[in-house]
């Protein structure tokens, strides 16, 4: 058991991220109380109920209060909203973080709602996540051996680092630091590119007249690589226009690879094939060897 390292904890969004950092911190011994927030009272009652949380709000300025940490789990489009309701009732002992996939636009959002970015704000990011979605697919082994980014602010003080750092660790997971912008490019073509073909795989695939057959005859490749279009769509949406123009960039690298792959197969271009595929290989075994990838996702 860790130390308790929080004495209360305000979750704002309990689904599956911020559902499993609850559980883990239980697990771990390492909080005392757990408020959550949010606008579905039924969600809330849910979590309630399979004591993810311990007590609940509605109103987020009430929730935060007497809070020494606040973990920010709501998607990209409705960060500045949060922050300004938490604005008027921060205190300098209120250390407040997140779990957005695009951290440039989550310091545009508290910029906006803070005008001066506490001390106390520390971006952060796990990665780590499933296909499912809500705190009833939430658990507290989801962030064991998983990477946590966190991106502190020049402003970030280091008290705020620290123990945003502990909480992920107490969690079970390895916690680095990197910039904003890094961040964001790395996510760009690991995370949010991938998310996007799978979606628009599958989307394609629906409307073709034959989508029926199509799909009667499809083995578990095609379910692995499309597993995790059965993400939020709404969350997805909001990724990408958050963090839009490194993932267009992406989009326009791997179009430009995949036009080569179409005109080498156009012309019967055999060693062009084999020498991809055969990088491809080599890459993706190398990776899978030196990180132990299993089916954990963001």
């Amino acid at each position: 058991m860790n130390q308790q390292i929080i004495n209360k904890l305000c979750i704002i969004g309990v689904g599956l991220i911020g559902g499993s950092l609850a559980r883990a911190l239980k697990k771990a011994g390492a909080v005392g109380d757990i408020v959550g927030a949010g606008r579905d009272v039924a969600h809330l009652e849910k979590a309630k109920a399979l004591g993810v949380i311990d007590h609940f709000e509605t109103d987020i300025s009430l929730a935060v209060k007497d809070c020494d940490m606040v973990v920010v789990a709501v998607p990209l489009g409705a960060m500045q909203s949060v922050f300004e309701q938490i604005a008027p009732v921060i205190t300098n002992d209120m250390i407040i973080t997140d779990v957005g996939s695009a951290k440039g636009s989550v310091v545009k959002a508290a910029q906006a709602a803070f005008k001066d970015i506490p001390a106390t704000l520390v971006p952060g990011h796990p990665i780590a996540g499933t296909e499912k979605s809500g705190v009833e697919a939430s658990f507290p082994e989801l962030y064991e051996n998983r990477r946590i980014i966190i991106t502190p602010l020049e402003t970030s003080s280091t008290t705020a680092i620290s123990k945003v750092k502990s909480m992920w660790q107490a969690c079970g997971a390895d916690v680095i630091e990197t910039t904003i912008e890094h961040h964001d490019e790395v996510l760009a073509a690991t995370s949010h590119l991938p998310h996007m073909l799978a979606f628009s795989l599958v989307d394609t695939l629906a409307k073709m007249d034959a989508k029926n057959e199509i799909f009667d005859f499809a083995a578990g490749g095609f379910r692995d690589f499309t597993r995790i279009a059965s993400s939020d769509p709404d969350m997805w949406r909001d990724i990408c226009l958050a963090n839009g123009d490194a993932l267009v960039e992406m989009i326009k690298k791997f179009s430009d690879d995949l036009q080569k792959l179409s005109n080498a197969i156009e012309k019967n271009d055999s060693t062009y094939l084999k020498e991809t595929f055969e990088r491809a290989k080599k890459a993706r075994d190398e990776f899978c060897d030196s990180k132990n990838i299993n089916d954990s996702l963001e």
